[in-house]
C-alpha cells in the first residue's frame, strides 16, 4: 500500500525520484535525513513528519494544513541562534506508537501548499540552509531506500482520519482486542459499523439468519435488490462489506450454542445484540465463568396513542463487576421485559448500539468514565438517560 501511494502520487513519486528519503508510518508523510544546524553550529540531521490528506486510498490530495511536525533539535542559523521565522509549538508528542515528535513549524504561502512535494521541499530548504552554507557536501537527496515501517495494519486503506485529529495514540488502544458481535440485526449491525472503524485485530461476526429484505432498513448502508436476491447468512453479507475496510472481520454464520460457546473464550469484548432472554442468559453467564467482558444491548418500544415510545439499554458484565446481572439480564421470554417488543426502527438500534461501543471505548480507556455504570438506559419520551450499577467512587 505505501509504495503503491507513493508510485500513484505524482507529488510523493517526485519527492522519490529527486532523492529524499521519503516513508510513510500510519497516517503520517516522513522525510528522513534533513540536514541542519543545531545551537552549537554542528551539522544533524533530522525527520520532517506531515499529516497526508488522501483523495483516494492511492492518492495524496492538496495538504489540509501547512504546518509540518519535525524530529530532532530546533533547527538553528548559521549564527547559532534558532531559526525563528518558522516556529510554531516545541513541545514533545508521540503521535503514534513509534513516532514522537520534538517541534512543529510553520511557513504557509499565501494560497496554502498545492501538493506534499511544494511542502516538503519548502521546510527542507528553509531548514536545511544554515548546514549547506557551512558545508556544501551536506544533503537531504541522498536517494536511499527507506523501507515501510508499517504492514498496512487491519485496515485496507490508510487511516488519514486519526492523523488528522491526532488520536492514533488513543486509537492504539484498541490494537490486539478481538470482538465478537452475536446477533446482526439492526443494533448489532450498527456496532459493527462502528467498530469495523478502529483497529481492532479481529472482529467475529455470530448469527445463523438470512440478511432478509426487513433487515435492509435496519441496517447500515443501502443494501441493493441483487444483494437481497443472493439469499446470504448475515454474518457473510456484512462480513463482505465490511472487509473493504477491515481486514480482521471473520463470518460465523451460526448460532451460539453449548456446542460452540468456547469459541468465545479467547475474546476481549462480546457484543450481545440479541431479543431472546433464554439464549442471552445462557450467553452471559457462561462469559461471566470464563471472566469475558461483555455489554449486552436491549430495545424496547410500544405504540401508545398512536406514537412510539420506549427505552433503549446496555448492561455491562466484567471479571470485576457483573453482580447486579441478576437483576437486569432475565431468562424469561415474557412480555413484562420492557427491553422485549419485537418493534426495531434503524434510529433507535443506532444509538443503542452507539451507547454499547461508546461504554466499550471507555472500558478501554479511549473516552473519559466518571460514573463508570455498569447498567444504562435511554428514555425516548423524555430524552433522559439513567446510569445505574456504577463502581466510581467520587
Amino acid at each position: 500500500m505505501s509504495q503503491q501511494l507513493i508510485n500513484l502520487s505524482p507529488d510523493l513519486k517526485r519527492l522519490r525520484d529527486e532523492g529524499y528519503e521519503i516513508g510513510l508510518q500510519g497516517g503520517y508523510l516522513l522525510i528522513h535525513h534533513v540536514p541542519y544546524l543545531n545551537q552549537k553550529k554542528e551539522i544533524c540531521y533530522g525527520t520532517l513528519v506531515s499529516t497526508l490528506t488522501l483523495s483516494s486510498s492511492t492518492q495524496t490530495g492538496c495538504p489540509e494544513t501547512h504546518v509540518i511536525n519535525f524530529i530532532g533539535e530546533n533547527p538553528c542559523n548559521a549564527d547559532g541562534t534558532i531559526i525563528s521565522s518558522i516556529q510554531h509549538g516545541n513541545n514533545t508528542t508521540q503521535l503514534c506508537e513509534g513516532l514522537t515528535i520534538n517541534h512543529s513549524f510553520s511557513n504557509k504561502p499565501p494560497n496554502g501548499y498545492p501538493n506534499y512535494y511544494e511542502k516538503v521541499k519548502r521546510y527542507a530548504d528553509i531548514i536545511s540552509a544554515p548546514a549547506k552554507f557551512l558545508d556544501e557536501t551536506v544533503t537531504e537527496k541522498t536517494f536511499k531506500l527507506i523501507a515501510s515501517t508499517e504492514d498496512d495494519g487491519v485496515f485496507q486503506y490508510i487511516d488519514t482520519n486519526s492523523s488528522r485529529a491526532n488520536i492514533e495514540m488513543l486509537n492504539g488502544k484498541f490494537a490486539g482486542q478481538k470482538i465478537a458481535i452475536i446477533g446482526l440485526g439492526g443494533t448489532g449491525a450498527y456496532a459493527l459499523d462502528l467498530i469495523s472503524k478502529t483497529p481492532v485485530r479481529e472482529i467475529h461476526l455470530f448469527d445463523g439468519d438470512n440478511f432478509d429484505q426487513h433487515n435492509a432498513f435496519r441496517a447500515p448502508g443501502a443494501a441493493s435488490i441483487s444483494d437481497l436476491e443472493k439469499n446470504q447468512k448475515k454474518a457473510d453479507f456484512l462480513c463482505g462489506i465490511y472487509s473493504n475496510m477491515h481486514r480482521g472481520i471473520v463470518s460465523h454464520n451460526y448460532y451460539i450454542t453449548k456446542a460452540n460457546i468456547h469459541e468465545l473464550d479467547s475474546m476481549s469484548y462480546v457484543f450481545i445484540c440479541i431479543d431472546k432472554n433464554l439464549v442471552r442468559k445462557f450467553i452471559t453467564d457462561y462469559l461471566v465463568s470464563k471472566g469475558v467482558s461483555f455489554i449486552d444491548v436491549g430495545l424496547g418500544v410500544n405504540i401508545v396513542n398512536g406514537k412510539l415510545t420506549g427505552a433503549t439499554r446496555v448492561t455491562s458484565g466484567t471479571k470485576e463487576k457483573h453482580d447486579h446481572l441478576v437483576n437486569r439480564i432475565f431468562e424469561d421470554d415474557n412480555e413484562d421485559n420492557e427491553y422485549a417488543s419485537n418493534i426495531q426502527i434503524a434510529d433507535l438500534n443506532l444509538i443503542n448500539a452507539g451507547f454499547a461501543v461508546l461504554k466499550w471505548k471507555k472500558f478501554s480507556g479511549f473516552y473519559v468514565d466518571l460514573e463508570q455504570e455498569h447498567h444504562s438506559s435511554y428514555s425516548i419520551g423524555v430524552s433522559k438517560i439513567f446510569n445505574e450499577d456504577g463502581t466510581a467512587t467520587i
